[in-house]
């Protein structure tokens, strides 16, 4: 059968009368290549996605949806509709709101649509990546997009350039395209066939011109959830999208499920069994979410406060003051402040609009990046004896920065508490990680990184106490969660060497 062809995107470089803008040390556009080197090592989700099936403004709700999930990725993103089998898309380098102006959202009419919002590529930015993929096949066009990895892709790849598949973009989503493409069964078929192929994490969205499907990995690793609005159907990687567009959660997409949308409405189907591990990604709890949506009907910020609250159990320090590292860390700053009785205070402000820093030329400039993403009050810490709450430590850099920060500002003392285990394995599901030897948690011991990061004190949030503030399911291992980048327990099979553990499906 023949492969899947991509179509080429509409955007290219800016110019001048021919001549290419120069790069300025903030890229030409917000957050361009804005990965791994970033002054702050905080882990990076990959991507967001959202679908619209049976409205007529499609596209909008897409634009305010994805817009909920800028999140999850700010440095590309895209929008494909479908109206009456033609298909009409954009993607382009960037935010959401830069990527997209009313004109554009015009021009995108149809009344199923499905977008995506990717996070950076360390070092150069592909726009051939971006997300939706379009391609040409022998029942029309396809458009796919998806959040997570596929831990098999190397070897699916190399097999399908062995029995003569050309592959025009590095994603793993092309792979999902070429697999449905050589397929002779029908499209659902077709696609249930691709996906039991697939072992890794991920949330997928499939159109064509008149369908459109939407499937999870058969652990549940990452989240996605259906809703309505009105006689339409939408899906999201999180529910925050639709308090944004004012539509109703109907209910998380399950492990496994596989749910097609066409002119008949909505049919629930599988591809994988249920017997499956279910293995929500830990880090969606304590990070990458927002905490004002609900994964499996638990709320983030009621978890995050529970995490606070378990840490305060677990290793209690006198103090004057609880500050959280903004932003994710709030929520968990707040639940520690009410176990212990020490006021919560805003110790740390976030600047949200310095663009990228990371490149400047020299180290003192690179100091002076981090003071302008992030500040400490200093009339707050001056001669305080502070608890600092972090989400979780990579490589330390950052917990290091922030410490001294507070010690610049006047801190008497600095006691740090993360409201994760050590992160000492990497991520095989679609979480940026870095080399397993760059994870400082898996060469150093608790009081080494105390050392390392200049804390008077360090604790991490125990396995059993993350599993616990989260909740999840009875009777299920971890309670649902994936807590394999803590206790390198993975619940895939798979030959990891060969598995990309630095990039994801839109990588």
């Amino acid at each position: 059968m023949p492969d899947a062809k991509i179509i080429a995107t509409e955007t290219s470089r800016v110019t001048n009368g021919g001549t290419k803008v120069p790069r300025l040390w903030t890229g030409d556009y917000y957050n361009e290549g804005n990965g791994r080197d970033d002054i702050f090592d905080k882990l990076k989700e990959e991507c967001g996605v959202f679908g619209v099936f049976g409205h007529p403004d499609a596209a909008s709700l897409s634009y305010y949806g994805l817009h909920a999930l800028q999140h999850r990725g700010e440095e590309s993103c895209g929008i494909c509709t479908s109206n009456e089998g033609e298909f009409h898309y954009h993607r382009g380098m960037g935010l959401v709101k830069e990527v997209f102006d009313r004109d554009r959202l015009v021009s995108l009419t149809g009344t199923n649509a499905i977008g995506h919002v990717r996070y950076s590529t360390a070092g150069a930015s592909k726009l051939a990546n971006a997300q939706p993929l379009v391609f040409k096949y022998r029942e029309g066009d396809l458009a796919v997009c998806t959040n997570g990895n596929l831990v098999n892709e190397p070897i699916i790849r190399r097999e399908l350039e062995e029995s003569g598949s050309i592959f025009q973009t590095t994603s793993d989503t092309e792979v999902i395209a070429h697999l449905i493409a050589r397929s002779p069964k029908p499209l659902v078929e077709a696609v249930r066939e691709a996906f039991s192929r697939l072992v890794g994490g991920f949330a997928f969205l499939i159109m064509t011109k008149d369908k459109l499907i939407a499937a999870c990995d058969p652990n549940g690793l990452r989240p996605m959830v259906m809703g309505r609005l009105g006689n339409a159907y939408i899906f999201s990687s999180e529910t925050c999208a639709f308090e944004t567009i004012g539509a109703e959660y109907v209910r998380d997409v399950q492990p496994g499920e596989l749910l097609v949308l066409d002119k008949d409405g909505l049919h629930e189907d599988r591809y994988a069994s249920e017997n499956n591990q279910r293995a929500v990604c830990a880090m969606e709890y304590i990070y990458f979410a927002r905490p004002d949506s609900d994964i499996g009907t638990i709320n983030l910020h009621t978890s995050r406060k529970r995490m606070g609250r378990q840490l305060a159990v677990e290793s209690f320090v006198d103090a004057d003051i609880v500050t959280g590292v903004p932003d994710s860390s709030i929520s968990a700053a707040i639940g520690y402040a009410e176990q212990t009785g020490i006021p919560y205070e805003l110790g740390l402000i976030k600047n949200k609009y310095t663009g990228r820093t990371f490149i400047q030329p020299s180290q003192e400039l690179r100091e002076k990046g981090v003071k302008m993403k992030l500040s400490a009050v200093r009339k707050v810490v001056e001669g305080k004896r502070v608890v600092m709450i972090d989400d979780s430590i990579v490589r330390g850099t950052t917990s290091l920065r922030i410490v001294n920060l507070l010690r610049e500002a006047g801190a008497l003392e600095v006691h740090v508490r993360i409201t994760s285990p050590p992160f000492a394995n990497p991520c095989y599901y679609g979480i940026d990680t870095p080399d397993r030897r760059d994870l400082i948690a898996s060469s150093k011991t608790v009081e080494e990184i105390r050392k390392a990061i200049n804390a008077d004190s360090l604790y991490f949030l125990s396995d059993q106490g993350l599993i616990d503030s989260v909740g999840g399911h009875d009777g299920e291992k971890n309670r649902g969660l994936c807590l394999g980048c803590f206790t390198n327990d993975y619940p895939t099979q798979v030959e990891f060497e060969h598995a990309k553990a630095t990039s994801c499906s839109c990588d």
